[in-house]
């Protein structure tokens, strides 16, 4: 094993004094090509190009010596760190941090980011950063080949964002282009790069505010509460938006950060608004134009990011990117079961009689999924005289694919 592994970031800066007499040490040095290629690394050293950090976790393991690795920025925010310190490995390092490549893109574009998202792209992961940027008004992706600019604009499509690419950042090539979501799929970027992307309007609760207390997304930013009252949507909801019914739905989706949520039939836009509270990126879609528009009214004053997509369901769902739970709040049966198709993790909806609902419950489960229904029974009631005002009922009905567990 090694003596000594030190890990030292690099921004294009000249090395500390701790970086560089660690890395004159050194008997293995590993990093990409431009770090091997840094006068610093002594001529003598065993040399490994970082591809497969595992592999060279490996390597680094067996070697008898003073190993250090070389990596872009703070090796320790979404870097080389995690995976070396692996029990598998058994090493302990050393870190020698630099300044992050999200802070270096950050100050090229002369922008705080103390309210940004951080995401990290890799192939694998791609829909749900893209989803991150659906849902937010500033998010920095680190990218991967494979998960650059050009896939994060194709899979953004109908949502425009302003691109701030920052290529190469700390090097001679460094470039930073700013462009339009929807032509950044039009250009070859070289990597590594990061990308700031932004558009959305700002939350109206926090804008002009000298400073937030928390980095990212404020959680107490906007009323208190999953569900809000019926007034703060214009108090014309539908039999399927009450408030307890809502609340219910939320419960069993549970949408969260990287999730795509399509809200189908989303009437006064109720439950749109608060999957998006919850930081999941949101299609809300309804064939009848009023209700798109009061669902974009809706949004916009609560500050939240929806993509409304005017159209009647089951045929206008054909095109729209692969959710992650759905709820279907109009067109019973044949919207469940065309969903369904498209094998989201959770499907949620409601139905107003029993047979309505054993015909939904028998498609879920033809589909796969393992359904329950409860009957949810609501009654309002005025606390002056303490009598009813008004009486609800609706069959609750979710379906979960086994195999995806949570």
């Amino acid at each position: 094993m090694a003596d000594r592994v030190t890990v030292i970031g690099w921004d294009g800066s000249p090395l500390t004094a701790a970086a560089s007499a660690a890395l004159g040490a050194a008997t293995l040095v590993a990093g990409a090509a431009h770090h091997l290629a840094l006068p610093e690394v002594p001529a003598g050293a065993e040399r490994i190009r970082l591809g497969s950090v595992a592999l060279a976790a490996r390597r680094i393991a067996g070697h008898r010596g003073t190993a250090v690795v070389l990596a872009d920025g703070d090796p320790g925010f979404f870097g080389v760190v995690r995976t070396l310190r692996a029990p598998e490995f058994g090493l302990e390092v050393e870190v020698v941090p630099a300044v992050s490549s999200v802070a270096a893109a950050f100050a090229r574009a002369g922008m705080p980011w103390d309210d940004a998202q951080v995401v990290a792209a890799h192939p694998r992961t791609l829909r749900r950063a893209v989803n991150v940027c659906r849902a937010h008004t500033k998010v920095a992706v680190l990218t991967s080949p494979g998960a650059g600019p050009a896939e994060l604009g194709l899979l953004l499509e109908g949502v425009h964002r302003s691109f701030v690419i920052c290529e190469e950042l700390g090097t001679t090539r460094e470039r930073v282009t700013v462009v339009t979501s929807d032509k950044a799929a039009d250009h070859t970027w070289r990597d590594p790069n990061v990308v700031i992307v932004l558009g959305g309007p700002s939350r109206p609760d926090t804008a002009g505010e000298a400073g937030g207390w928390i980095s990212g997304r404020d959680p107490s930013a906007g009323p208190r509460g999953w569900t809000l009252p019926a007034d703060a949507y214009g108090a014309d909801l539908g039999e399927g938006e009450t408030q307890l019914l809502r609340a219910s739905q939320l419960a069993r989706l549970g949408p969260r950060v990287g999730d795509l949520v399509w809200d189908i039939g989303c009437g006064s836009g109720a439950f749109a608004v608060e999957a998006a509270r919850a930081g999941a990126a949101v299609l809300a879609v309804d064939g009848d134009r009023s209700a798109c528009a009061r669902t974009d009214a809706a949004a916009r004053r609560l500050g939240v990011q929806l993509q409304i997509v005017h159209g009647t369901a089951p045929h206008i769902l054909e095109n729209l990117p692969e959710p992650d739970v759905v709820r279907v709040g109009g067109g019973g049966a044949a919207v469940v079961s065309a969903v369904a198709d498209r094998r989201p993790q959770r499907i949620v909806t409601h139905a107003a009689t029993r047979d309505a609902a054993e015909l939904i419950g028998r498609d879920l489960a033809e589909h796969g999924y393992a359904v329950e229904c409860a009957l949810l029974q609501s009654v309002e009631l005025d606390t002056r005289a303490w009598t009813e005002k008004e009486r609800s009922v609706a069959f609750l009905l979710s379906g979960v694919l086994p195999r995806r567990g949570v």
